[in-house]
């Protein structure tokens, strides 16, 4: 019999403790799940549970995110062209989510049906989630830019994303809270009408003034890191931006983008004080976006960030950040392996990404 390493044995007791968790947040719902049934499910104690998760929250919020990043991404042969099919797109993958008034009053499509009362139970939740719906307006935003650039130089349509998340997340909270309420075929119509709405939305840099300062170390990431946008495995080495972000500055995100200079790569690397938690619900919400974006954008007009969640805080430790938080917010510049300029505080992203040597 092979013996398994304390880091395999982990892995394993992790992935029990997760399988066991679904079966029974499907069965009894999350308000009246046990840990202590769900050790009995995994063949554990409850201390290992506990040694792998903090609490039920956290735990719940690590199924769901485990779900929605393994959810399966149909090829689609003929890829949105234009901003009214993608939002089209969007939103018939979105609703395929929803629970339905003939679903199994325990099958997966309910599982998820406290996320948003616990999120609201809690500003610990509530702030992160409010941040993390801006960054996916921005990255639905991003994309619709690629395939129709806006009408004036400063012109953006994050305001139509936000409009669009508006529509699917109550669409979501209505299936849950009224079932047989939502018409899902109405919802997709809905945000396909609003591909033509001008709601006047310009880019604006806020007037901040992080401190910058230019250096010269070394710039040794992880040899890889997986993408959360696009699902792959993607090396940090390359000349461009680099983000430390947490979770109250992640819309900060958005001026990296836009003020990186053309080719540079641009990765928002996602933080927080609380990562057993917070983390997994980072994971949720992006990734109910991404399968979305991936689903029905073509390649091309995938957003032009890189976002990678650094539980560890092995890549803030080399971008220069020593204690990261939900509140950090720094950006360095890489040109040739080297760190050649950080900036921190406020407006850092947008210092560190339109700086010119």
């Amino acid at each position: 019999m092979v013996r398994l390493t304390r880091a395999e044995a982990q892995e394993r007791n992790r992935a029990k403790v997760l399988a066991a968790a679904r079966e029974e947040f499907a069965e009894r719902g999350f308000r009246d799940a046990k840990i202590d049934h769900i050790a009995d499910r995994a063949d554990l104690t409850r201390g290992a549970v506990y040694s792998n998760f903090p609490g039920k929250r956290a735990l719940y919020f690590a199924v769901l995110a485990e779900l929605a990043e393994r959810a399966p991404v149909a090829e689609q042969p003929e890829p949105a062209l234009t901003v009214r099919e993608a939002l089209a797109g969007v939103a018939r993958t979105w609703v395929t989510r929803l629970p339905l008034a003939t679903d199994d009053e325990h099958g997966p499509t309910r599982l998820g049906m406290d996320l948003m009362p616990e999120i609201l139970a809690d500003e610990v939740t509530r702030r992160p989630f409010a941040q993390l719906m801006k960054l996916n307006a921005v990255l639905l935003g991003l994309a619709m830019e690629r395939l129709r650039p806006p009408r004036e130089p400063d012109g953006r349509l994050v305001r139509l994303a936000e409009a669009v998340l508006t529509v699917l997340q109550g669409a979501g909270q209505l299936s849950a809270a009224a079932p047989g309420f939502v018409e899902p075929f109405n919802v997709i119509r809905v945000c396909e009408q609003l591909a033509d709405l001008d709601l006047g939305d310009r880019w604006a840099v806020a007037p901040m003034i992080p401190e910058v300062r230019e250096i010269d170390s070394p710039w040794s990431p992880p040899s890889s890191s997986l993408d959360a946008i696009t699902g792959e495995r993607v090396r940090l080495s390359g000349d461009g931006v680099v983000a430390v972000l947490g979770l109250h500055r992640l819309s900060a995100a958005e001026e990296a983008v836009r003020a990186a200079p053309p080719g540079a790569e641009v990765t928002a690397v996602v933080v927080t004080s609380a990562p057993q938690e917070l983390l997994p619900l980072a994971r949720l919400v992006i990734a109910e976006l991404c399968t979305c974006l991936r689903q029905t954008f073509p390649r091309p007009a995938w957003p032009r960030l890189r976002m990678v969640y650094d539980e560890s805080g092995e890549l803030a430790a080399a971008a220069g950040v020593a204690e990261a938080g939900d509140g950090t917010e720094t950006a360095i510049r890489v040109r040739s392996g080297r760190v050649v300029l950080r900036a921190g505080g406020f407006g850092a992203c947008n210092a560190a990404a339109s700086y010119r040597y």
